[in-house]
């Protein structure tokens, strides 16, 4: 039984395929590429392999991850020129990787995810990106609205300590926001909540169809 993580990207229109449906399209690429998938066992065997974490309908990504066992042993350049021939339009491998020694899936590695959100503002804003920035990580507490699982019910939460970089560009009635948030099983802070925030923050009322959202890399430990 081997170990191997493959690094792609997911945009144009493919990023509105769902978390799930990505799984079935790598499930397929593999099985029509010859791969050999290892499967759990039980009553009903799927096959071991999962993303290091999903990514919400509708992002971009240039650094997702899907990790996954082989029952038999192949190269990495094996591996990805196979699977190369079976991606569709919006989904490039950038590399393949033997995992050895690695106790820990990617998923429970993970600790933080890097993105690139623009928001149109519909104005020209009178500060510049780096005042505007300062201003709202001033802020002690910057709480947002959130679902809560087991209740169902809306309840204010502080996302202040979830963030661990940020920086606004301003281009003209354009902001881009770069970020670096809390990602994984662990901590974890969707970008939808802090889109939330600056758009409170801004007084910006645009619509969210609008807005885009791209996740650049995951940070894993060790």
């Amino acid at each position: 039984m081997s170990q191997y993580a493959i690094k792609f990207s997911k945009e144009g229109y493919i990023c509105y395929t769902s978390h799930l449906d990505m799984l079935r399209l790598f499930k397929r690429a593999l099985k029509k590429a010859g791969i050999k998938l290892s499967y759990s066992q039980g009553f009903n065997p799927h096959p071991k392999m999962g993303f290091a974490q999903p990514l919400s309908l509708g992002y971009s990504s240039i650094g997702e991850y899907l990790e996954f066992e082989t029952d038999e042993d192949y190269s990495e350049s094996e591996l990805k020129k196979a699977l190369d021939r079976q991606m569709p339009e919006g989904v490039n491998l950038f590399e393949c990787k033997k995992l050895i020694g690695q106790k820990k899936s990617l998923a429970a590695r993970t600790k933080s995810a890097e993105y690139i959100i623009g928001i149109p503002l519909g104005r020209e804003p009178k500060k510049d990106g780096q005042t505007l920035c300062e201003e709202f990580l001033k802020q002690k507490e910057i709480l947002v609205p959130k679902k809560q699982k087991k209740s169902k019910e809306m309840k204010d939460v502080n996302i202040r300590d979830k963030i661990r970089l940020l920086n606004f560009v301003i281009a003209g009635e354009n902001l881009l926001v770069t970020a670096i948030l809390d990602c994984g099983s662990e901590s974890n802070l969707s970008p939808e909540l802090l889109i939330a925030a600056l758009t409170r923050f801004l007084m910006v009322d645009t619509d969210r169809s609008e807005m885009d959202v791209l996740r650049t890399k995951i940070h894993f430990n060790d």
